[in-house]
């Protein structure tokens, strides 16, 4: 429910009590009190109006100067009404310097009562003498009327126009002196072309504008009005229509003529359909509407969300290669604040699949978004709504994702989890190949690059029958502290401890780190092998990698290779992602469960020990009486 406050301001004697009166009384006005008391006129549910009234009658009296000023700054516009050329001389010598003199900068509804004398004639010449100088000269003016109270000429107008100037106010639209839109609405109505244009032909027909009138007033244009339409722009901007299909000029000519009109409240009818707020900024609860993620859940894009992106890319493939290059994605993007800045750290388009010509594909366009929506789901919904999610229906942006069942690493050993976007902690040392094995997940090649390769990348993998999403993100020598870190680690899905096969010191390294760190043994676990193209060397440690990942309940070291000879490890990736998937069966034994283990054997072999050792000598201290007893009967 939006409440506007309107405040009645003028001269003693002008008549602001009348008009009030003549608003409130459905009788013939007789008695009418010297100052009205604050009258509330409730939303009207008939026309789906959420909108209430709150008049405020004012004196101008010197005694009464403090409720004045008071009530003029709580205003959300006010209606200063004059009667004659006196009261009308006033109005610039004294109101509207009085009003800025309070810093009130709110909208004013200039009223000419008493005029129920004047023809039309003289009315034009009282607009265009009176009150059009004093709209040029002070810009807080946004619409004038004449009025009269004894006759309840334009009052119910009056009231309306002062609830129009807050609700649908022409200033944010209009440059009155220019005659023409200002740059902040041109930019959102040029939003909203774009999205009506779903062919991304540059051009919007009857079709389209049908559905901004169904979205706007569920209903359609006839064909006398769209036909009426048409004829107008052909009439003020003939090079606005192409066929019978307006282009951008043609489409912001006619919402100039609406608006110079007097027909705002329908281009505000269209802002708000579009989520557009007064000041034609986009609603901070549409761009990020309350989503409950707790601890433990991630979010991901929903099978609507993928289909907005597929249509996305088509949209804007225009050379129809399968791929986006710079033009397709800057066109995309027009209508944004540019690259999600999450795109940006991430050093896209490095981080997905490309193509031979550095052009982001269709698998590495949807892993890109797959990627932000696990990492930053609000700017996903955010960019999701500039972008037009909902633009033509009334569904939500929050259909677009979907949060997964919570889970933490105290239950990490169920049997199945409910995600199909996985993160891949890659740690290793330096020169173990993570920034190969990265690159190689993506299909690039950062060798002999000046770009530095991204040290997170994405790409799908699919298994089961069913496409699923690896983010891997390499976890450098500096950054050990994210071993420690329950909110981190519980993000993560999947460890990938990799050791140099051709570096005798390598293995030492991740199994150092998976000793030192107890929160990494709730996490599953897969150790590969690298540089596999290479002689392999004993690694120097207490045990062989085989050796320990068998005590540590782990699966042996998968031995890849990212050299040219050797086939890219699609299977490894593979293997990751089954083990984000099937948790359990990755889970490496802690140190404690396997000392635990250790001991139970120990106990059970000296038990079995001792239980031989008293078998053997009851056997031996039988046979030793046997033979005494054999001695004593000779």
């Amino acid at each position: 429910m939006r409440e506007v406050r309107i405040v009645v301001c003028g001269d003693q004697g002008v008549g602001k009590s009348s008009l009030i009166a003549a608003l409130v009384q459905e009788d013939n006005v007789t008695s009418i009190p010297k100052v009205f008391p604050v009258i509330s006129i409730p939303s009207d549910p008939i026309v789906n109006d959420d909108v209430s009234l709150v008049i405020v009658d004012t004196q101008s009296d010197a005694a009464e100067r403090e409720l004045l000023e008071t009530a003029i700054k709580k205003a959300h516009t006010i209606c200063l009404v004059y009667s004659d050329n006196y009261t009308y001389e006033r109005i610039s010598i004294f109101w509207l310097p009085y009003f800025r003199s309070l810093g009130v900068n709110v909208p004013v509804v200039l009223c000419a009562n008493k005029s129920e004398d004047i023809d039309n004639n003289q009315g034009l010449q009282l607009i265009n003498h009176e009150m059009v100088p004093l709209m040029n000269e002070y810009k807080e003016i946004e619409a004038c009327i004449r009025c009269s109270a004894a006759e309840r000429i334009n009052v119910n107008e009056l009231f309306y126009v002062c609830r129009s100037c807050v609700v649908t106010p022409i200033t944010p639209l209009w440059e009155t002196k220019e005659h023409r839109i200002k740059c902040a609405a041109r930019d959102a109505l040029s939003r909203i072309f774009f999205l009506l244009d779903k062919n991304n032909d540059s051009l919007v027909g009857v079709d389209e504008l049908n559905e901004l009138q169904n979205l706007c007033c569920s209903k359609m244009f006839t064909p006398d009005e769209s036909k009426d339409i048409f004829d107008c722009v052909r009439a003020i901007c003939p090079e606005g229509i192409l066929g019978d299909s307006l282009n951008i000029n043609g489409f912001l000519a006619y919402v100039s003529h609406m608006i110079e009109n007097g027909k705002q409240e329908s281009i505000w009818g269209i802002l708000r359909a579009f989520h557009y707020t007064d000041s034609l900024s986009l609603d901070e609860g549409y761009l990020y509407p309350l989503l409950d993620v707790s601890s433990g859940q991630s979010v991901e894009l929903s099978p609507k969300g993928y289909r907005f992106l597929v249509d996305l890319f088509y949209r804007f493939d225009r050379d129809n290669d399968g791929a986006l290059n710079t033009k397709e994605l800057a066109a995309l993007f027009r209508f944004t604040p540019g690259l999600p800045e999450t795109w940006i750290q991430s050093q896209f388009p490095n981080s997905t699949a490309l193509n031979e010509h550095g052009c982001v594909t269709y698998n590495g366009w949807l892993a890109q978004w797959t990627m932000m929506t696990l990492f930053d789901y609000k700017t996903t919904l955010a960019y999701f709504a500039y972008l037009g999610f909902d633009s033509g229906t009334r569904q939500s942006v929050l259909e677009a994702i979907k949060v997964t069942k919570s889970r933490s690493l105290r239950n990490r050993r169920q049997i199945k989890v409910d995600r199909n976007v996985f993160l891949c902690l890659v740690v290793g040392q330096r020169g173990c190949g993570k920034t190969s094995l990265l690159s190689s997940f993506i299909n690039s090649d950062y060798r002999g690059s000046l770009t530095p390769p991204p040290s997170t990348v994405v790409n799908s993998v699919e298994f089961q029958s069913k496409q699923r999403y690896l983010v891997l993100s390499e976890v450098q020598d500096t950054d050990y502290d994210v071993f420690s870190d329950v909110r981190t680690l519980d993000a993560c899905d999947v460890l990938c401890l990799l050791y140099d096969s051709s570096n005798p010191s390598s293995f030492s390294y991740i199994a150092n780190i998976l000793e030192s760190y107890p929160l990494l043994n709730k996490i599953p676990c897969v150790i590969a092998a690298t540089k596999a193209d290479l002689d392999r060397q004993q690694q120097r440690y207490t045990i062989q990698p085989d050796e320990y990942a068998k005590r540590r309940g782990l699966s042996s070291p998968t031995h890849i290779s990212t050299a040219a000879a050797w086939n890219a490890p699609k299977e490894f990736f593979i293997q990751l992602a089954e083990a984000a998937q099937h948790p359990a069966s990755a889970m490496p034994n802690s140190t404690e469960t396997e000392e635990n283990n250790n001991r139970f054997r120990m106990i059970t072999a000296l038990t079995a020990f001792g239980t031989l050792v008293l078998t053997v000598s009851g056997s031996l201290i039988w046979r030793i009486m046997k033979q005494r007893g054999s001695s004593s009967n000779r």
